[in-house]
Order: structure tokens, then C-alpha cells, then sequence
């Protein structure tokens, strides 16, 4: 089938190199029954590609669901896609259908696969292999015949990697790899999509619609767009009913625009390093927060000692500002146990305080361990955002699922 006419169908915008090659493969792989992996950031708009396979395959009068294993609480997930006996559990008042038998014969859209477990990940396994499954408290073996398109916008391979994607699912899922531009990487499209959105919002508001000068749609093509297009069309909403000029100026477009300032940790995508990217392990991303604001304050802490040093005669104001340091500095200090090497190192002499009296310190051993860490961490952000998870795995970088599944790891106490 001709791709304008698959883009007109599904109203898909643009015409990059990537995108027309990534809608050919979608194509070329609707026919068949081969399982489909769909790769690409969130936001791109993965699950069209879904809805464009299937209804150009045999399957378009069957049934089609999308699921998103992200959204399903990990108590619940096999049951919902296996389906449960009565009694199979806790609540288990009466017999279920799964997604599998309900699709039977049709397509089911699995995203977000990665945030699948992985004792879910070994039975559906099981579904691909051998169209085989068993209901969650059953022991009788059921076939299904369900076309699976997966979609991630992780780094699926780096997963199986760290050991939080079966590898062999993997390779059973990726049969045929559809990747999805990002916007950034298909700037050519960017303004036509402004002006599609812009257009149908003025007919929805009935409104006239909202026109860029020049160093507007510069500013539009650089803009690194991290939410893709699903940003973009609600970047053109925002500004079709906010804006009092439909001419919208540069410095109109900024205040639309919200700041982008990549994250300073560094990303690993396919082994290498890549900033801004949103591939890198949830754990990992905790653990280099922590680290950093372990370097700052020892960072710090070496500043305060220099400046003793330097003006032994404002000690005492720095004191007690920062009581803590009564305790730190316990015996005679040079610029080398600040950390910090002099060009001419004077002779080591006693520091005193104001000719206070420096009593000697006890050392506290401090734990290291990296899940202690980890845990404190955790704990302080449901603090601060009293106890709201959303808002403190938000603060954390991770998803809420992940922040349930360390509560209970780690036996924490909302």
C-alpha cells in the first residue's frame, strides 16, 4: 500500500527519511504474523504503528487491545493478561477471562514492556514460543493464537544487560525491529505539525489560527522537544488559546516554551554515554544523585577548613555559624588536611579557636553501603512529599512502580 496513503489514513504528518522508513517496514511486516518490537521515545506515537499493522494484516476483524504493562500493578499483571480462577487468590470471588482469550485471534499491544516482571516475562515467554498459557491458580494448559507488538521506550538490549529483561524474550520479541524518529530527529516535520495542530485547534475554539515569524520557527526547530510530538501538539494548544496575538513573536513562543536543561547525570544508551538520555537504569540514577551531593559537601566541607586556615581570626564567627564544625575540627589542621596542597606549605602549627578549648572527638564509623543509601533515600523523599509516592518517585527519577517495589523491599514504612 501506497505510504501517503497510509499517513492520510492514520493522519500521520511528515516526511523524514526515518519516518517513511519506518512506516515501510510496519508494512511490509503487517501480513504476516511475526511479533513486532516498536522502539522509540515516549511521546513519538508508538502505538499508531500498532494500529497501522494490524489493521493491514488478517487479523484487522479481530479483536485489538492495548495494554500497558507499566500502569498494571505487579500483584495483578498475570491475571490480567492470563486471567485467574475463583479462589486463585484474595479477592478472586469469581472466574476471569485474560487478555490472552479475549484476543484470541486478534493483536494485543503490549507497552511499556519493559516495567513487565520478570516471572510474568518467562510465562509470556511461554505464549510466544508455544501459543501456550496458564491461568493464574489453574493447571490446565490453554492455546491462544494472539499476535503480540511490543513497544519500549527503553534500551531494551542495556536491560538484558543489568539483568532486568530476559535476554531470550528479548531476541523472541525484536523478530521485527520498527524504531520511531524522535522529533529532534526530524526537524523537516516539526512546522508542518505546528501548523496542522494550530489549525485544528483554531477550529475547535473557533478562533483564527496562530501564525510564527521567522525567529519563532527557528526557535521551534531547535527546541529539543523531549515529550516529541504529544509536546508539540500541546505546545500549539496552549498557545492557540493563551496568546492574544496570532502572530506569535520569538519572545511570545518562550513563555510557552518550558526550560530544557538536560540532566547532568551521565546516560549510557548501547554501552556508550549519551546526555539527556532517558535509557539509564532507575537504581543507577539514584545512586549518582547521591554521590554528587556526597562530592558537594565534602567539596564544601574542604572550603570551610580553608578558610579557617586563612583568617584563623574569623574562626570563631564560622563556628557558630556551622556547629557542626566543633565537632569536625579536633585537632591541628594544615592546607593538606583540607585536601587542598599550598604552593608553599607553612610549617604544621596547632589551631585554636578563640582560645577555646578543643576537646578530642570520638570518630563515628558511617555506613557505606550503597542499599543503606538508597533506603535513606527513599525515606527522605516520602518525607518531604508526605508520603505522597507519585510526587517522591518523581523527585527520585524513578516510577512510581519501581518506588512501590522498593518499599517493599527495603520493608519501608509509609
Amino acid at each position: 500500500m501506497d505510504i501517503q496513503h497510509i499517513k492520510n489514513r492514520f493522519g500521520i504528518i511528515g516526511n523524514s527519511p526515518a519516518l517513511n522508513y519506518a512506516l515501510e517496514v510496519a508494512v511490509q511486516v503487517a501480513n504476516t504474523d511475526l511479533t513486532v518490537l516498536i522502539a522509540g521515545e515516549s511521546g513519538v506515537g508508538k502505538e499508531v504503528f500498532s494500529q497501522i499493522i494490524h489493521s493491514l494484516s488478517a487479523r484487522k476483524h479481530n479483536p485489538f487491545i492495548a495494554v500497558n504493562c507499566g500502569a498494571i500493578p505487579e500483584g495483578t499483571i498475570d491475571s490480567e493478561l492470563f486471567g485467574h480462577e475463583k479462589g486463585s487468590f484474595t479477592g478472586a470471588v469469581d472466574s476471569r477471562k485474560g487478555y490472552f482469550e479475549t484476543v484470541n485471534g486478534g493483536t494485543l499491544f503490549m507497552d511499556e514492556i519493559a516495567e513487565m516482571p520478570l516471572g510474568t516475562q518467562a510465562r509470556l515467554l511461554r505464549v510466544l514460543e508455544a501459543g501456550e498459557f496458564i491461568r493464574v491458580g489453574s493447571s490446565k494448559v490453554q492455546k491462544t493464537d494472539v499476535r503480540v507488538i511490543a513497544a519500549t521506550n527503553k534500551d531494551l538490549l542495556l536491560a538484558t544487560q543489568n539483568g532486568k529483561f530476559r535476554e531470550d524474550l528479548y531476541y523472541r520479541l525484536n523478530t521485527v525491529p520498527i524504531r520511531v524518529p524522535s522529533l529532534r530527529e526530524r526537524k523537516e516535520d516539526i512546522l508542518l505539525l505546528f501548523r496542522k495542530f494550530a489549525v485544528d485547534f483554531a477550529e475547535k475554539y473557533k478562533t483564527a489560527p496562530i501564525q510564527l515569524d521567522e525567529e519563532a520557527r527557528a526557535m521551534l526547530i531547535n527546541y529539543p522537544w523531549p515529550g516529541n510530538v504529544r509536546e508539540l501538539k500541546n505546545i500549539a494548544e496552549q498557545i492557540s488559546v493563551l496568546s492574544q496575538d496570532k502572530t506569535v513573536t520569538a519572545t511570545d513562543l518562550r513563555r510557552f516554551l518550558p526550560e530544557h536543561s538536560g540532566t547532568r547525570l551521565p546516560m549510557l544508551m548501547n554501552g556508550k554515554t549519551a546526555a539527556g538520555s532517558q535509557e539509564f537504569m532507575n537504581e543507577r540514577d539514584i545512586l549518582y544523585k547521591l554521590f554528587f551531593d556526597m562530592k558537594k559537601d565534602v567539596t564544601e566541607l574542604k572550603r570551610m577548613f580553608l578558610d579557617i586556615l586563612q583568617n584563623p581570626s574569623g574562626a570563631s564567627g564560622l563556628m557558630a555559624q556551622e556547629p557542626f564544625l566543633q565537632e569536625a575540627i579536633a585537632e591541628p589542621a594544615t592546607l593538606e588536611t583540607a585536601g587542598v596542597k599550598p604552593l608553599m606549605a607553612p610549617a604544621p602549627q596547632p589551631l585554636f579557636l578563640s582560645g577555646e578549648h578543643i576537646q578530642e572527638h570520638v570518630l563515628v564509623d558511617e555506613s557505606l553501603n550503597i542499599m543503606d543509601k538508597e533506603k535513606e533515600l527513599i525515606e527522605k523523599a516520602l518525607k518531604k512529599h508526605k508520603g505522597k509516592r507519585k510526587d517522591a518517585a518523581s523527585d527520585l527519577g524513578i516510577s512510581e512502580r519501581t518506588l512501590y517495589r522498593k518499599l517493599k523491599e527495603y520493608n519501608i514504612e509509609e
